[in-house]
């Protein structure tokens, strides 16, 4: 941004000078408006890459506007292009727009969006893009996002050049009319009008296809940038483990979102493209009513249609937002009472035979209802909010049909303006009180993108403090060491409040042979695994691991993903890592053979399969995976003892290199295992792990 700022600081230097020195009429707010951008550019480096990105499409517009301003003050303008020659204070208004976008960069409602939107345009990932008719590129993602972000803004900004053309088209055209001059309504109507609307047709349909393309890029790419940042280093458990920080983690990465691309889009453009009219149609307004007269007075007001258009919108701005500002708080809550609705349904189709054992049906029904009750109690508040919005926007919609040609009519009745600017005068004046009006129609479009935006705020801090939540309570540490051994030294595990619930300091798992810890319930057993596989860090100490060893944990009850058996089988693996003969050898060693002629089968596998098949499909992806560290966490509460003791020799049998220990509460176990370690209390109220045989033996 320097390089540019001194080149737009260099170009305002020259055009002053023309200015002062030379009889080139250019006037002085050219060269200040350069200079000011120079100084935006300058300042941008501290704003945000989106924020950079317009400012910087915003200075290209400038620099066309200044050099078409200067090519007609030098007389060297074409004839063809006369219709185009912008006035003064178009690419001075660009840079006070410029300016605006830069102070309102930093307010901390935008800043909050563009914490969103600057990952993508800063990315250095590399993609493939290809645009019709050009062939295909690769390049870095923010390199293609910026690049087709501003074909799509130029070509906004040339529809609304194309508006301003036909709006003098319009002039001349009901001119022809009112003086009844036949050749000219025809040649105006099939030579002018034809080319600039199928130009502008065209433009309009490829540029829907080009932001079409931004937009589902986008949203990819922020898709898998927020299943990365959830699913990894545990995030999502700790998530869970905090309770209900943030609601509905699916919908955010889904809905909100997809919300969130469109509608920054639509809302950017929207506003690109108001402020352009605003200029451009304020100018032919303020030329039309250059030396109006305040109807029924003789006092001249410059501009004066223009002044009515901004305080009729501004009074109706006000008022608008006066009536929808409950909308932006209503808007979160429907959201988030909607996703709980969903994820309750889901949640009963997941245990549907839990809940027909129990007879939980009446309960589920009520449960059901008071959800669904909250989403018409808010929707009707919506409703509520949302009719007084609509009578009012509604009125001032219809007014703005008649209100222009009314204020126009005197001077068309006084024989000021003919009937050709009359039109003109009222489309113009529509324009720009409908520009001025942007925030009063799209009311209940921002307040809605204000809720996802919050929404994508509050699942972004949820994950950052389930990230760096250990650093408040301390953290484990998970180190690779040498030895053949793992080992616990100084390790105490913490709940993410800080309270102390497990001590283990100088705990060791020697390879080979197999371990069993027992204890009461709620000792920290469970927790105390969770902390060696390194997704619970809260706590201190370290957990030194053998380095290169493979670890895998199988909890009480197993996750099966939807889908094939085989993948099923195969996780978190790719379902084609093994082949079906080593599938089929692995089920039919923990009794599952019959379901080998089912590999290819897409089913709900949580939901076909009872606990304790599940359980012995989880002891199959062990006997895959060939872990060198195997925790089994009460991994076979839920199978009668015989299976149980055939599952505990097929691992003995089938994975003699893999180091077994086993969680549990059943006496059976002990024949299991060569070694038992049991939970006792100890300093301070705190469960340590204490070794049973070594104990018996000193005494």
């Amino acid at each position: 941004m320097v390089k540019y700022s001194a080149l737009f600081a260099l170009a305002g230097i020259v055009l002053m000078g023309l200015s002062l020195l030379t009889d080139v009429p250019v006037s002085p707010l050219v060269p200040i408006a350069t200079l000011t951008l120079a100084a935006v550019l300058y300042l941008a480096r501290e704003v945000s890459a989106f924020i950079r990105i317009l400012i910087a499409l915003i200075a290209g517009a400038h620099a066309l506007l200044a050099a078409l301003y200067l090519v007609d003050a030098l007389g060297a303008m074409p004839a063809f292009m006369a219709d185009f020659t912008p006035p003064v204070s178009m690419p001075a208004a660009a840079g006070i727009f410029a300016a605006v976008v830069a102070g309102v960069g930093r307010l901390p409602v935008i800043r909050q969006i563009t914490i969103l939107t600057d990952p993508y345009f800063t990315s250095h990932q590399i993609g493939e893009v290809r645009i019709w008719p050009f062939p295909s590129v690769r390049a870095q993602e923010r390199y293609i996002g910026t690049t087709i972000l501003a074909i799509v803004v130029i070509m906004q900004f040339a529809l609304v050049a194309i508006s301003v053309r036909l709006s003098y088209w319009n002039r001349d055209w009901f001119n022809a009319i009112q003086e009844r001059d036949a050749e000219t309504f025809w040649r105006l109507l099939l030579t002018v009008w034809v080319m600039w609307v199928v130009i502008a047709v065209t433009m309009a349909i490829y540029q829907y296809a080009i932001r079409m393309t931004l937009d589902m890029r986008w949203r990819a790419w922020l898709t898998e940038h927020y299943t990365a940042r959830w699913l990894s280093e545990a995030t999502q458990y700790r998530m869970q483990v905090f309770g209900n920080q943030t609601d509905n983690p699916d919908q955010r990465i889904q809905e909100d979102v997809r919300k969130f691309t469109s509608l920054t889009l639509s809302l950017t453009l929207g506003i690109l493209s108001q402020v352009s009219t605003l200029v451009s149609f304020s100018v032919i307004l303020w030329t039309i009513s250059a030396d109006f007269t305040f109807p029924g007075t003789s006092v001249e007001v410059p501009g004066l249609l223009f002044w009515i258009a901004l305080v009729y919108a501004i009074v109706a701005t006000w008022v608008t937002h006066l009536i929808g500002r409950p909308l932006i708080s209503l808007n979160f809550l429907q959201e988030r009472y909607e996703a709980d609705f969903r994820f309750s349904l889901a949640r009963m189709r997941e245990y549907a035979e839990q809940v027909s054992l129990l007879r939980g049906e009446p309960a589920e029904r009520a449960s059901l209802g008071r959800q669904f009750g909250l989403i018409m109690q808010n929707f009707f508040r919506q409703v509520s909010v949302s009719k007084r919005l609509i009578a009012f926007t509604s009125f001032y919609d219809y007014s703005n049909s008649v209100v222009p040609y009314v204020i126009a009519a005197p001077f068309y009745f006084a024989g000021t303006i003919q009937l050709g600017v009359m039109t003109q005068t009222a489309g113009a004046f529509a324009r720009v009180e409908g520009a001025l009006s942007f925030f009063i129609n799209a009311y209940q479009t921002l307040a809605e993108y204000k809720a996802v935006v919050d929404r994508l705020t509050s699942f972004e801090g949820s994950i950052d403090r389930a990230r760096t939540a250990a650093k408040k309570t301390g953290e484990i540490a998970l180190l690779d060491h040498d030895g053949a051994d793992l080992r616990l030294d100084g390790v105490v595990v913490r709940l993410p409040d800080g309270s102390a619930i497990v001590r283990a300091n100088g705990l060791s798992f020697a390879p080979g042979g197999s371990v069993l810890l027992a204890g009461p319930s709620g000792t920290g057993k469970s927790t105390l695994f969770r902390a060696i596989s390194g997704i619970w860090p809260f706590g201190e100490g370290a957990v030194k691991r053998p380095r290169g060893a493979a670890i895998m944990l199988l909890p009480q009850r197993p996750y099966l993903p939807g889908g094939t058996l085989r993948g099923a089988v195969a996780y978190p693996a790719p379902e084609d890592v093994y082949d079906d003969a080593a599938m089929i050898a692995a089920l039919e060693a923990v009794r599952l053979g019959h379901l080998a002629p089912l590999l290819a089968e897409d089913r709900i596998w949580a939901q076909t399969l009872s606990l304790g098949e599940q359980q012995r499909l989880a002891v199959a992806r062990a006997l895959l995976a060939k872990p060198d560290w195997l925790l089994l966490d009460e991994a076979t509460a839920a199978m009668d003892e015989p299976t149980e003791e055939a599952i505990y020799r097929v691992l003995t049998e089938r994975l003699p290199d893999t180091t077994v220990v086993s969680i549990g509460h059943r006496s059976t176990l002990n024949a299991f295992h060569q070694r038992r370690i049991d939970m006792v209390m100890g300093e301070g109220g705190l469960y340590e792990p204490a070794d049973v045989r070594e104990k018996a033996a000193a005494e």
